[in-house]
């Protein structure tokens, strides 16, 4: 199986987070932060992918240590759970409908990290969420997991849990889809014969 698992501590966060691409029946998220974890859940369960997050944060703050501390975390998982990405299907693209908003994540397991966000959220925050956040998760997670990441709410209205849960679940979709091991690629999909880091 492909699993990692990752201790994290610094002054502003303490976290614990496991990873499972291969079996998805493990899903357990408490950040402190309730709109976070409601996105995470839903990220993890339309991948197909286990996850356990525990964290603690300086909420007293705000949510953004939390939030960006996980993203970095979950993308230095994904990225040694993968291993060698030997048979995996390297790309994944999903749109999300989320009743009247469209979410679309398009990504590559490339070990070239770059991200592309395209999105505008009417309402600051979600509970404790700011949903600044959206962009910080994404972008942490794309740098530390080395994959190419673009993410664009293509339309939606001023709902902005529709539009947020709308990405979230594209871009687990997108994830579990580029992660799949696919018995008819023998080696790595590569012009080069190899995902160079």
């Amino acid at each position: 199986m492909r699993t990692a698992t990752k201790k994290r501590e610094t002054l502003e966060t303490k976290i614990e987070v496991a990873v499972n691409l291969d079996d998805p029946s493990q899903v357990s998220i408490d950040t402190g932060v309730g709109f976070f974890d409601h996105m995470l859940n839903a990220f993890a369960r339309h991948g197909r992918i286990g996850l356990t997050v525990q964290a603690e944060g300086d909420l007293h703050i705000d949510s953004h240590h939390t939030v960006e501390d996980v993203g970095i975390v979950l993308g230095q998982l994904v990225r040694e759970a993968l291993g060698d990405k030997k048979s995996i299907n390297r790309y994944g693209t999903a749109y999300v409908p989320m009743d009247e908003a469209l979410g679309f994540v398009s990504l590559d397991i490339s070990g070239r990290p770059f991200f592309v966000f395209d999105a505008v959220f009417s309402n600051e925050k979600l509970g404790n969420f700011d949903t600044e956040l959206v962009q910080e998760f994404l972008q942490a997670f794309a740098f530390q997991s080395a994959i190419t990441l673009h993410a664009k709410v293509l339309y939606g209205g001023d709902n902005t849990h529709h539009k947020i849960e709308a990405i979230f679940k594209a871009l687990g979709r997108a994830l579990g889809e580029a992660v799949r091991v696919n018995p008819d690629i023998e080696e790595v999909i590569s012009t080069k014969g190899g995902l160079i880091e």
